[in-house]
């Protein structure tokens, strides 16, 4: 492994917000865009690329993305960003739309390279305390662990809510929704090369991106999906999917000796369960990792990760580790962690 070099795990932050009546209005989908640069140059990334529909906005960072709907506020950043700094801004942006913050999820992989970070992400205790220390006091109850796994990487969350609050969601339907995170490293280095940019080919990072999607068969984990991608220079991508109101990011670092890859998606418990093995298979194929972590969350009694071992291992992979534990504000958060067989 390299002694440093580009962090790729990144940090994940979920705001959920209630108010009078907010279903009936943008909500926090009216924060102008000057404010919204504001935040992300505190969290020192920035805007690379945008798309939206009726449902929800979404932007490529130039580390990571960002996903805003009228009720909630998903933000996720890679590198040495200062994801955290985002948090008291955001709900000062809100109180001012008459909205006021009721749960937060926070959640992170195991950095590869943690002596790069700077505080508070130099320990998972400093995190939760520095988020404590940000969020209002009526997010009173709370909950954080470290879920282990037999690999070097271990899946961090934190939770909190409003007691006296019921979760406003952006449809009827939202509580049977699940969020999916993979986690990726070792990537095949063949699979690993098409994220590369050719020297001094004089495109866009849209231009460029779009190629990496159509290469790579990326657009092809999500037909239905409208997406938005980008290619960095000389290497990475980036891309944000979005489907009704359903969202779906991929996030790539291919450089040899810290590689990494990272694909997120929602889905419905209603949903046809064989298509989201699918969707893993698909993933997989695309970076062919050595070492993978699946982390699913949904709400308490739902099992959407049974199945996820069988669909993965036929691959090259086999199940190392599984744990499990219930949050408020997020349901139950299983986290599956594979290793290839040859390792």
């Amino acid at each position: 492994m390299a002694v440093s070099g580009f962090e790729g795990f990144e940090k994940r932050l979920e705001l959920h917000f209630s108010g009078d009546d907010p279903a009936a209005v943008k909500g926090l989908r009216r924060l102008d865009f000057f404010s919204l640069e504001k935040v992300l140059h505190a969290v020192q990334c920035s805007v690379v690329s945008a798309v939206g529909n009726k449902y929800f906005d979404s932007y490529v960072l130039s580390e990571s993305s960002l996903f805003v709907y009228p009720t909630k506020i998903i933000i996720k950043t890679c590198g040495t960003t200062q994801l955290l700094k985002s948090v008291r801004p955001l709900v000062d942006h809100a109180i001012t739309m008459g909205l006021t913050v009721c749960g937060c999820r926070y959640t992170r992989g195991s950095f590869i390279f943690p002596d790069a970070q700077p505080y508070p992400y130099t320990s998972f205790k400093d995190e939760v305390l520095y988020l404590e220390e940000n969020l209002p006091s009526n997010l009173s109850c709370k909950k954080a662990a470290v879920m282990n796994s037999k690999s070097c990487y271990k899946w961090h969350v934190f939770t909190a809510c409003d007691e006296e609050r019921t979760l406003v969601m952006e449809d009827a339907h939202a509580e049977d929704l699940y969020t999916v995170e993979i986690c990726m490293t070792e990537l095949d280095r063949v699979q690993a090369k098409k994220f590369f940019r050719r020297f001094d080919d004089g495109r866009t990072g849209d231009s460029a991106g779009k190629e990496m999607t159509e290469v790579t068969g990326i657009q092809d984990v999500n037909c239905n999906a409208l997406i938005c991608d980008y290619a960095f220079d000389p290497c990475g991508y980036s891309m944000n999917g979005i489907d009704g109101n359903r969202y779906s990011t991929v996030h790539v670092t291919p450089e040899d000796g810290f590689s990494y890859a990272s694909f997120e998606c929602v889905g419905s418990v209603y949903d046809d369960r064989e298509e989201f093995f699918e969707v893993l298979q698909k993933v997989v194929k695309i970076f062919r990792p050595a070492v993978l972590s699946v982390s699913t969350t949904c709400a308490a009694g739902d099992e959407v990760w049974r199945g996820v071992a069988k669909a993965i291992e036929p691959l090259g992979l086999r199940l190392r580790s599984r744990a499990a534990d219930e949050f408020p504000n997020a349901g139950a958060v299983v986290f599956q962690s594979f290793a290839a067989r040859r390792k």
